[in-house]
C-alpha cells in the first residue's frame, strides 16, 4: 500500500473527532466512542494489530484514565471544600483587592498562578485547578476551560520539574546506537539535554512572552459585553510586563540551571512583580473592565457547577475566613507538590516505591502502572484535610463535597475511557508482525518526507501532533525525540534545535489535547460543549506553533549558513 494512502488511514481517526466535535458540535461523550472503532478497525485492518493487542492497550488505558480522573475529582473537591467552607469568598474579595479588572485577574491567576501548579505538577493539572477557580471568582465555565488550557503551553516544557525533558526527551533518545555515536563525538546525555533545554528555553521565552495577551484577548472578544478587540489591547502594557516578568528569569534558568526549575522560578518571581505592579496601578489601564453581565450569558458559556459563593450549598452561617487561611490549603498544596518532586529530597523516593501495575498484559509486551501516592491527586486529598481542619468544617459541608464532586466525575469517565484507549490504540499499532510503524511515527515520517529542508517549520506541528494524540509533552518527547534527531541528522540540520521544536511544539498540543479538554471541562460541569472549546483553543495553538516554526527556520538556517562558512574557511 502506498505511503500517501497509510498516511492518510492513519490521519483519518483523528480528523474524524475533529469533524465530529468542531464541525458537527457531537460531545465528546458521542464522538469518542465513535472516534475509537474507527481507530479499532483501522489498527486491526491495516496495522494488523490483533484483538489481544487492542484489548492490552485497552486495559492500559484504564491505568491512566484512572490517574487522570484521580486528580480531577481531588482539585475539584479541593474547590468545593473551600466553596462550603467560605474561603473562595475571601479569594475573590482578594483578587478584587488588587484589581476588579477581570483582565488584570487572569494574568495573575491563569498566567502566573496556573504555570507555578504547571512547573511543580504538571500532567493536566494547572488546567484542573484554574478553571474552577475562575469559575469561583464569577467567570463564565467556557471561558475558564479555555484560559485554564492556554496555561497549558510556555510551562508545559519544563512542567513537573522538567519531566518532558528528564524523562521524555532522554527516555526517547536512549538506545545503544545513539549513545555510541554521542560517546565517539566526545558527548554525554546530560549535554544534550542542557542544550535542548536551553533551545527551548529561548524558543519559549520570545514566543510565550505574548501569551498573557492572547489571554486577555480571548477574554475581551469572546467574553467581553462589546466583543471587542480593542478592549483586550488596551492591556498590552501590562500584558507584556507580565510576560516578561514570567519569561526573562525562565529564561535565565533554562540557561543556566537545567530542565528543572525553570517555570518554577519564573512564575515565583513574575507573581510578585506583577501583584506588587497591580497594586500600584503600573501600566494598569485607567478604565475597569468586566465580562459580560451573567444574565446575558448564553447557555453555551454556562457549567452545571457554581462554585461562587456557595449556590446550591448549604445555607447554614460561614464563619469569616482570613486572606491567609482561605489561601493556605493552595499554598500548602504548592508546597507539597514543589518537595515531591525534586529528586534531592527523599520524600520523592517514598512516594514514587509504592507502584500498581501490570507487566506484559496477555503476554503483548505492553505493561501498565500507576504511581497514586506521587499523583497530585493525593496531595490534593491530603489538602483537602488539612482544609477541613484550617476552615473548621463540619460533616455535613465535607459530605455535600464529595457528593458534588462525585457527580461530576463520573460524567467525565465515560469519555475519557474511550479517548484514552483510542490514544493507546494510536501508540500501540506498531508492536505487530506487519513491519509497520505506529500510526503516529508513521505521519510524523510522511511529513518530513514532504516537507525536506523547511522541515524546521514543521518540527513543531509533529511534537504537537503527538501531544494532540497522547494528551502529554512527555509522551509526546518520547514518541518523536528520536525520529526528530534522525531527521535532523540526515538533513545535516543542529539536532538540539531541532528537538527543541519538538519540545515546544508538543507543549503547545497540549492546549487542543482531547482528553485535557474533557478533563478540564469536567472540572466545571462543561462536558458535551468540547467542540466549541477547541474551535477557540486552536487560535493560540496555531499562533504558538507558527511563530515556533518560524523562529525554528531562521535560527536552524543560519547554523546552517555559519557551519558552512566555517567550512569553507
Amino acid at each position: 500500500m502506498s505511503p500517501d494512502l497509510m498516511f492518510f488511514l492513519a490521519i483519518c481517526p483523528i480528523l474524524v473527532a475533529g469533524l465530529l466535535l468542531v464541525g458537527f458540535r457531537i460531545p465528546a461523550s458521542t464522538a469518542m466512542p465513535i472516534t475509537f472503532l474507527l481507530t479499532v478497525v483501522v489498527a486491526h485492518v491495516f496495522w494488523e494489530l490483533t484483538f489481544l493487542t487492542i484489548f492490552a492497550a485497552v486495559l492500559q488505558s484504564f491505568f491512566i484514565t484512572f490517574d487522570i480522573l484521580y486528580i480531577v475529582f481531588a482539585a475539584i473537591l479541593l474547590l468545593h471544600f473551600l466553596s462550603y467552607s467560605g474561603g473562595v469568598d475571601t479569594i475573590r474579595n482578594g483578587f478584587q483587592g488588587i484589581s476588579r479588572d477581570k483582565r488584570i485577574q487572569v494574568i495573575i491567576i491563569v498566567w502566573l498562578f496556573g504555570s507555578f501548579i504547571e512547573g511543580a505538577a504538571g500532567f493536566g493539572t494547572p488546567a484542573a485547578i484554574v478553571a474552577p477557580l475562575l469559575v469561583a471568582l464569577g467567570f463564565p465555565a467556557l471561558s475558564a476551560v479555555i484560559l485554564g488550557l492556554m496555561v497549558q503551553s510556555t510551562a508545559v516544557t519544563f512542567g513537573a520539574v522538567g519531566t518532558p525533558i528528564l524523562v521524555g526527551i532522554r527516555g526517547g533518545l536512549e538506545n545503544p546506537e545513539l549513545t555510541e555515536r554521542l560517546a565517539l563525538l566526545g558527548w554525554e546525555f546530560s549535554e544534550v539535554l542542557l542544550k535542548v533545554t536551553a533551545n527551548s528555553a529561548i524558543i519559549h521565552a520570545v514566543v510565550g512572552t505574548l501569551m498573557p495577551f492572547w489571554m486577555v484577548l480571548m477574554l475581551c472578544r469572546f467574553f467581553g459585553k462589546n466583543k471587542s478587540w480593542k478592549e483586550g489591547l488596551q492591556v498590552f502594557p501590562f500584558a507584556l510586563f507580565s510576560g516578561c516578568a514570567f519569561t526573562l528569569p525562565y529564561l535565565l534558568t533554562g540557561l543556566y540551571l537545567g530542565p528543572e526549575f525553570p517555570s518554577l522560578i519564573g512564575s515565583l518571581l513574575g507573581l510578585g512583580l506583577v501583584v506588587t505592579a497591580a497594586k500600584r496601578g503600573f501600566l494598569l489601564p485607567k478604565k475597569t473592565w468586566d465580562i459580560e453581565a451573567e444574565g446575558d450569558w448564553p447557555e453555551s458559556w454556562k457549567g452545571s457547577m457554581d462554585l461562587r459563593s456557595g449556590k446550591g450549598h448549604s445555607s447554614e452561617p460561614k464563619s469569616a475566613i482570613s486572606m491567609f487561611r482561605a489561601w493556605m490549603p493552595y499554598l500548602i498544596l504548592a508546597g507539597l507538590l514543589v518537595i515531591s518532586r525534586l529528586p534531592q529530597l527523599p520524600l520523592k523516593g517514598w512516594l514514587t516505591g509504592f507502584s500498581v501495575g501490570v507487566e506484559d498484559i496477555l503476554g503483548t509486551g505492553i505493561s501498565a502502572s500507576s504511581n497514586p501516592l506521587y499523583l497530585p491527586g493525593t496531595l490534593l486529598l491530603v489538602v483537602c484535610l488539612l482544609t477541613y481542619f484550617l476552615h473548621r468544617m463540619n460533616g455535613r459541608q465535607v459530605r455535600a463535597a464529595f457528593g458534588d464532586s462525585g457527580r461530576m466525575i463520573v460524567k467525565a469517565g465515560l469519555v475519557l475511557l474511550f479517548a484514552v484507549a483510542m490514544v493507546r490504540v494510536y501508540i500501540n499499532s506498531g508492536e505487530t508482525a506487519s513491519g509497520l510503524v505506529s500510526m503516529p511515527l508513521l505521519m510524523a515520517e510522511w511529513t518530513a518526507r514532504k516537507v525536506g529542508m523547511v522541515y524546521p517549520f514543521f518540527a513543531p506541528m509533529i511534537g504537537a501532533l503527538g501531544a494532540f494524540i497522547a494528551g502529554s509533552n512527555t509522551v509526546s518527547n518520547l514518541m518523536f525525540s528520536l525520529f526528530q534527531y534522525g531527521v535532523a541528522t540526515n538533513l545535516g540540520m543542529a539536532p538540539t534545535w531541532i528537538l527543541a521544536l519538538q519540545a515546544v511544539g508538543a507543549a503547545a498540543g497540549n492546549m487542543i489535547a482531547i482528553h485535557n479538554v474533557v478533563a478540564a471541562s469536567a472540572t466545571v460541569g462543561l462536558l458535551g460543549k468540547e467542540g466549541i472549546v477547541l474551535r477557540k483553543t486552536i487560535f493560540p495553538t496555531l499562533y504558538y506553533l507558527v511563530m515556533t516554526g518560524l523562529i525554528g527556520l531562521v535560527l536552524v538556517g543560519l547554523i546552517g549558513v555559519v557551519d558552512r562558512f566555517l567550512i569553507n574557511v
